[in-house]
């Protein structure tokens, strides 16, 4: 069987909250040629950052994050926010957050973060030689602790549940799998 796309029948914005839309969709199925309805978490593009210290190792930052009321081990990330490219976001996430900034910003790979109920991509960037440059420039709304850590340290991190994020995961995955293979070519 060859997969077509669905034909939308209609297409609304049901609430704006900010942060994200919800739409509703009513759509065709090409197969069966019934409707139904289809909802999407519209987001702008989220951003996150890999920061790597001339001494190798990784900052991170530990938050709490409300929809599992506990807290994370993470590294920077945030909203693509205004007419800020994803690198520009890149750059004002990791120095807001915590306090370094990079002496090169480098696209290591997009990804859709769950293409069955959002919309938006995550840009994942590795940020070479960070060095402190500041203190922390938080919202109102954040409460976020700086560590260092030895970069030859996330494996086990990930392999121990220390670091669970699955857009951190995917964003290692990305700097180990495909990053260093090309950068020690």
């Amino acid at each position: 069987m060859t997969i077509k796309p669905w034909k939308v029948i209609s297409s609304r914005i049901e609430k704006d909250y900010g942060i994200f839309s919800f739409r509703i969709d009513r759509v065709q199925s090409p197969r069966t040629n019934k409707g139904y309805d289809f909802y999407t978490l519209m987001s702008t593009d989220w951003i996150n950052v890999i920061p790597v210290t001339p001494q190798n190792e990784i900052v991170l930052i530990r938050q709490y994050r409300h929809g599992i009321r506990q807290i994370t081990l993470e590294i920077p990330g945030g909203l693509v926010e205004g007419h800020d490219s994803p690198e520009e976001a890149a750059r004002r996430e990791l120095r807001e957050e915590t306090g370094y900034k990079e002496a090169e910003m480098i696209l290591i790979g997009r990804m859709r973060p769950n293409p069955a109920i959002h919309n938006n991509y995550c840009y994942t960037y590795l940020a070479k030689d960070v060095t402190l440059a500041g203190e922390l420039e938080l919202d109102e709304k954040e409460d976020i602790e700086v560590l260092l850590r030895p970069l030859d340290d996330v494996p086990r991190m990930i392999r121990e549940g220390e670091i669970s994020h699955s857009l951190i995961l995917a964003a290692f995955y990305r700097y180990y799998m495909e990053y260093l293979p090309r950068e020690k070519a």
